[in-house]
């Protein structure tokens, strides 16, 4: 029997008519850098139950935005560091599907299939990505519109504002602070296919792209006033260098003024120079500092005003963003996601210290950002992992609800589709959180929480960790959550040098600090992780596109366990054939059928397989059971055949994972293969040669095939390097 991780499917489709004749709502998605699950006073709380004296950081936005609208206390980040939580999240896939952007794989492109922006204009958005992209596909430090394949117009976004490479997105002032592109000899700011920076005098990043935010919703307003949008606001605080504004919030909000030398209101005063009255002389904290830190308490202060500082201007920048959303009538209809990266970082500005601006390193154990968990930035630990995550939409979610069950970064994609009226695409690896978020939710909603992560030498040890963090290594980690009756539990392993040690294991909600791992408890559970881990991911060898360009920093993607032979099923009982669900739909790319209009009242039939099976012109297909792996293999080639006809598609998942993805860039008529993605090749690394590994015996099989509308077709599916037909003995059902 398989583990009960959270793959329950979500039938999503009884929101879809309800929605009908409801306007779709405008969406924004503000996504932070680095800040802590405990860098917000609504989580601060907790972490003052342990230390009554920790210092709070005011955020009163954020603590509206709860009360007001909804808290996801278990949240997850995609990988706890920026590029692949990003790709992750953009893409809608966990990094057990990420194709290109993994570990610290800055500035790749971005793999060539459905994103967040994609799927959204194509339920009729008007889609913009304003801020930090970092995912492009130049070379480390640069890129243009002209030589990154990944540029976010070429990833779904009609417009685009802000940094493209990620070292420039280091620099809060575009203009004043050191140069990080040797392409462009700038810290290069893109207003479409325009650079910009040198206009951009004594611009404060959060100012900048708050206030580029706010006049391009009144100016898509103003166009196209029927139409829906889809907002990324990628903000880079509190990341970085901890540089602070040029003077206070303005009382008249923030605004875009287009003018070369004052682009925006803020644009004033010395850069860099303003510290939040509240955090300046505040002796409490003198105090605290002096108890807490000896020494060193001058830096830790020094470093706590200015963090503190960027959080209070973020938090001021979200209230601006809503007043004007309330301003312009759309408050009602507006779904606003707020959310970070990772976990909190302890890094020192990454760029050469400028006279009169000092850059210290963040200190996380002073505000005890990382909550009342062990972990920060880099650790698939809590305090890595969990982020601060709420959503703030009066007319669509239940106000002031709290959720505790697990969610992660893909679960986006499934719930924005969701609001779009549009299903989501069978690559995503979310659910919609929406009915949850409307109070509707039962407590088996499914999803995945899954994660993976290398990265060299061990953890930074803080004194308010639990024991069994210091000295712990960080290497190649991996995460996972599982339901054991009514709780969830963490599976981890940090270090794993053969994918075969056992997984430690965590009551994160009895245990905040993950200090009692529990995995003498469950001993017969072990080798149920390591199945479960090895049905949700797949090997890539991580071929970029070569228009990308040599990059500085190589990916580094291959796992120690990439060579591990996928384990089979052991169904309690089977009977020859594939269990089918057919509707007539039209869909933009391959469904998850279960969030199709109808598909609970889709009629189910046993079907042989797959050899004689007609496939009606316009109809969607699920064909679901197991099929047989005749004998184990570390490489399993697999080969997909659709007629010509155009429109035509198909995926196909083994497990949980991407079998074959013939969708978003396939031609009908062709073959396509389990190496087939634009961006990737799949690899055994053992061998070296194409390939699944794969355990002789039933493994679960999913298939959705799209037959286009002009007219009926079949299907072909091939196994193996001598490309045998799958024949109709091959499948089962239990």
């Amino acid at each position: 029997m398989k583990i009960s991780l959270l793959i329950a499917s979500l039938l999503a489709c009884c929101g879809f008519c309800a929605r009908a004749e409801a306007p779709r709502p405008n969406i924004i998605l503000v996504l932070v850098d680095d800040m802590g699950w405990g860098d917000t006073s609504i989580n601060a709380s907790a972490a003052r139950a342990e230390e009554a004296d920790t210092p709070v950081i005011q955020t009163p936005t954020l603590e509206r935005m709860a009360r007001q609208g909804s808290q996801l206390r278990r949240h997850y980040t995609a990988a706890p560091v920026c590029a692949p939580a990003r790709a992750s999240l953009f893409s809608g896939v966990h990094q057990g599907h990420a194709e290109v952007i993994r570990n610290n794989s800055f500035d790749a492109a971005l793999e060539n299939s459905h994103t967040l922006a994609s799927v959204l204009r194509a339920a009729g958005y008007k889609t913009a990505l304003i801020g930090k992209w970092g995912i492009g596909g130049g070379k480390e430090s640069g890129g243009t519109p002209t030589t990154c394949p990944a540029w976010p117009t070429q990833r779904g976004f009609d417009y685009f504002f802000g940094y493209n490479n990620h070292l420039a997105g280091h620099r809060h002032y575009p203009k004043e602070e050191s140069n990080a592109d040797p392409e462009t000899h700038r810290n290069a700011i893109w207003d479409g296919d325009r650079m910009i920076t040198d206009d951009l005098d004594t611009c404060y990043s959060t100012d900048l792209f708050t206030a580029r935010a706010k006049a391009w919703i009144s100016e898509q307003r103003q166009q196209e006033a029927g139409r829906p949008f889809f907002l990324a606001l990628t903000l880079i605080a509190p990341h970085a260098r901890l540089a602070v504004p040029s003077c206070p919030f303005p009382a008249e909000g923030l605004r875009w003024l287009g003018t070369t030398g004052h682009m925006i209101n803020t644009a004033r005063g010395e850069w860099d120079s303003f510290i939040e009255p509240a955090y300046r002389d505040n002796k409490a904290w003198e105090a605290y500092a002096d108890k807490r830190f000896g020494k060193g308490a001058p830096a830790a202060l020094n470093s706590a005003r200015r963090h503190a500082t960027m959080i209070t201007r973020i938090d001021q920048a979200m209230g601006d963003l809503i007043a004007h959303c309330e301003k312009l009538g759309i408050a009602e209809n507006t779904f606003i996601v707020f959310t970070s990266d990772n976990g909190p970082h302890n890094e020192p500005g990454a760029v050469s210290p400028i006279a009169g601006h000092p850059a210290p390193a963040q200190n996380p154990a002073f505000f005890r950002s990382y909550g009342t968990f062990d972990g920060i930035k880099r650790d698939v630990w809590e305090g890595g992992m969990r982020v601060p995550c709420l959503v703030y939409a009066p007319g669509l979610v239940k106000p002031g609800s709290v959720s505790m069950q697990p969610s992660q970064f893909q679960d986006w994609m499934a719930t924005f589709a969701d609001l779009a009226g549009v299903p989501k695409p069978m690559r995503c690896d979310g659910v919609s959180l929406l009915p949850e978020l409307r109070g509707q939710a039962s407590a088996d909603r499914g999803g995945v929480v899954y994660s993976e992560y290398a990265f060299s030498g061990r953890m930074v040890q803080y004194a308010d960790y639990a024991p069994n963090k210091k000295g712990r290594p960080r290497g190649e980690q991996q995460m996972l959550i599982f339901r054991d009756g009514d709780r969830w539990l963490k599976a981890i392993r940090t270090g794993i040098r053969t994918g075969e040690e056992d997984f430690e294991i965590y009551d994160v909600d009895a245990d905040s600090h993950e200090a009692e791992n529990l995995a003498d408890r469950y001993r017969d559970k072990q080798e149920q992780l390591k199945a479960a881990a090895c049905y949700q991911r797949r090997a890539y060898s991580y071929t970029r596109d070569p228009k990308a360009g040599a990059r500085r920093n190589p990916c580094n993607g291959r796992r120690s366990y990439d060579a591990q032979a996928v384990p089979a099923d052991k169904p309690q009982g089977t009977t020859p054939g594939l269990v089918m669900r057919r509707l007539t739909a039209d869909a933009p790319w391959v469904p998850d059928f279960d969030t199709l209009p109808g598909a609970d009242r889709a009629e189910r039939t046993t079907v042989a397989g797959l050899q004689g099976l007609e496939l009606p012109a316009g109809s969607i297909t699920e064909l679901r059971g197991f099929i047989r792996v005749p004998q184990d293999t570390t490489s399993g080639r697999f080969y997909l055949t659709l007629d010509g006809v155009p429109g035509s598609k198909a995926y196909i998942k083994l497990h949980n994972f991407c079998l074959i993805d013939a969708d978003s860039n396939y031609t009908p008529g062709t073959t396509a293969t389990e190496s087939s993605s634009s961006n990737a090749v799949e690899t055994a690394p053992a061998s070296g040669t194409p390939g699944i590994p794969l355990k002789a015996g039933l493994h679960e099989f999913t298939m959705v095939i799209v037959q286009g509308p002009s007219a009926p077709g079949k299907v072909l599916l091939q196994y193996s390097d001598e490309r045998k037909t799958v024949t109709n003995e091959d499948f089962f059902t239990e």
